[in-house]
């Protein structure tokens, strides 16, 4: 099953999968919160080990989205894990945080989510999470070919359940 996680950009989507994925152990992928510094880095959620997404200045090493710098090598990094993570399948729920304007330029994690959503969709045993800004829903449900999916808001994840 496919999980579509969204609201308005800033609304405390991250923070409240940050919430929802503490203590638990039937969950892996990875998050993309804000550090100390304002930056952008990403989570992978099953070790808690961090790395930087985020940076300054523009380089032939980023890729620029509006007024942000992104780390190509970041990027790299989060697709394998998601891919690995996926093989491993020790889990109940996989996330990606998040599916965004990069993606639908082929960028970003849209290597990994071209080869996992389609395992996902009609699966009933394991879940995919996908953090989706609202304004952009309908733009990433045709760009993946997402054809059954449900929509949820922060506050249904305290709904979705632990594994038996």
């Amino acid at each position: 099953m496919i999980y579509i996680l969204t609201g308005n950009i800033r609304t405390g989507k991250t923070t409240a999968l940050l919430e929802w994925v503490s203590g638990r152990t039937d969950i892996d992928g990875l998050l993309c919160p804000d550090g100390d510094n304002g930056k952008r880095y990403f989570l992978k959620i099953e070790s808690q080990e961090k790395f930087e997404l985020e940076v300054e200045s523009e380089s032939e090493k980023t890729i620029a989205i509006g007024p942000f710098q992104f780390l190509k090598s970041a990027f790299e990094e989060a697709n394998k894990y998601l891919l690995e993570a996926n093989e491993r399948r020790d889990f109940k729920y996989l996330i990606i945080d998040e599916l965004g304007k990069l993606e639908l330029k082929n960028e970003g994690l849209n290597h990994a989510a071209e080869i996992l959503i389609p395992q996902y969709v009609m699966n009933e045993y394991f879940h995919l999470i996908i953090v989706v800004r609202e304004s952009l829903i309908e733009e990433t449900l045709k760009h993946y070919n997402i054809f059954k999916y449900k929509i949820i808001m922060k506050d249904d994840l305290k709904s979705l359940s632990f594994r038996t």
